[in-house]
């Protein structure tokens, strides 16, 4: 039984830190990190989060040489089932256009998303790289967090539109999402998940999907979109190939 009080909320302060220490660091000059080889790679932001928050992202690895797609969300809170299905269409969209299939980068909610959605169509997923995504427990954050989220599921139950509600926690509408979610992982697709034991809104050990490969960064939670070690990690696992990811 996870003891949520546990988990370190107070070093989410050190984001900006984390930030400027990126901005100073070499990764993100490019310097030590194989080139791309353009492909293509859609961003997934987390919970509460839009596109923006990993703007820094994108413009990074087009400048290493991959080809970042957004999500289209301006803030992660809608029904599971309705953000997948479009997801699942931008996925096939960037798959045309390139011509091959494409990497996934998913923050926290994102990850999960990107879990599910390489489960569903891995003729589509080359990879997926979660960062801090509570990919074995999704509820598995702080109290003030899961306040949060109580309060989205309680707007959206009340019928207000683009919000996820208590039904796609139970309910029908999101049946197959849940099921996805701990699905048996497809063989030729890579799989890496990055956690931090200073993780202040997830705990960390429900980011440890036994599919996947686990690497470890010293980081916050939000921080995991600007931080050089994550950077570096993202780099590295893209410069892997799928069928190494895992391994």
């Amino acid at each position: 039984m996870i003891d949520q009080l546990r988990i370190p909320i107070w070093g989410e302060a050190r984001v900006a830190l984390e930030h400027a220490a990126l901005r100073r660091h070499p990764v993100f000059r490019g310097e030590g990190v194989s080139p791309g080889d353009g492909g293509p790679v859609l961003l997934v932001p987390g919970f509460l989060a839009g596109d923006v928050s990993l703007g820094l992202m994108a413009g990074w690895l087009k400048r290493i040489g991959y080809r970042p797609c957004r999500a289209g969300m301006r803030i992660n809170v809608d029904c599971t089932a309705r953000a997948l299905d479009r997801l699942e269409a931008q996925l096939e969209r960037i798959g045309d256009r390139h011509g091959r299939r494409v990497t996934i980068v998913g923050q926290s909610r994102g990850g999960s998303m990107a879990r599910i959605l390489a489960v569903r169509r891995p003729d589509l997923v080359d990879g997926i790289v979660c960062l801090g995504s509570p990919v074995v427990d999704p509820l598995a954050v702080h109290p003030f967090v899961r306040a949060q989220v109580e309060a989205v599921a309680v707007l959206g139950s009340l019928g207000i539109r683009g919000l996820f509600s208590h039904a796609c926690r139970f309910g029908a509408c999101c049946h197959q999402a849940r099921v996805d979610a701990t699905a048996v992982w497809p063989e030729d697709v890579g799989y890496t998940s990055v956690y931090s034991r200073s993780d202040g809104i997830v705990d960390w050990r429900s980011c440890l999907d036994p599919h996947a490969r686990h690497v470890e960064v010293h980081s916050s939670h939000v921080g995991m979109s600007v931080n050089p070690a994550v950077f570096h990690i993202v780099a590295e696992t893209l410069g892997r190939g799928s069928l190494a990811w895992t391994r």
